[in-house]
């Protein structure tokens, strides 16, 4: 007759490594968040009809604004992410696309271009590594309508 022993001994060992990978960082420490820390847009309104190039005022309460590479205390810079449907990861800095505009001089307001039509914009305090705090701060995702 057979015996298992031998391979349930060795289960412990074989499960070790899964163990270890859950306990790894998933990214890069992250960088407190006040509680009552708020990001807004400004201008331009929710649901306003727009011609490109428009402004885009940035708006932040509970939080100074540093640029990139600075590591103030209760700080960051501003991402604005157009027409982004799925965020990313909290844990892991930002992308730099079209689509993840960085304003790494500590700007809180920027001209954008957009074609016609319908766009979101959101904005995303980042870090001095352009990593979103914990907890994130965040916009409202808002609709603007882009006209000829």
């Amino acid at each position: 007759m057979r015996t298992i022993t031998p391979i349930l001994a060795l289960l412990p060992s074989l499960l070790a490594p899964l163990a270890l990978a859950q306990d790894a960082p998933a990214g890069p420490p992250r960088t407190a968040s006040p509680a009552g820390a708020e990001l807004y847009i400004q201008s331009p309104a929710d649901g306003a009809e727009v011609r490109s190039p428009f402004l885009v005022r940035f708006g932040l309460r509970g939080m100074g604004v540093a640029p990139a590479g600075v590591t103030n205390a209760n700080t960051g810079h501003h991402h604005l992410l157009i027409d982004v449907a799925e965020l990313p990861a909290d844990n892991l800095p930002l992308p730099m696309t079209e689509q993840f505009r960085h304003f790494g001089a500590g700007q809180t307001e920027a001209e954008i271009s957009l074609p016609p039509g319908q766009h979101t914009l959101q904005l995303v305090l980042g870090d001095s590594l352009h990593i979103p705090h914990d907890p994130p701060v965040r916009s409202a995702k808002i609709t603007i309508t882009v006209v000829e």
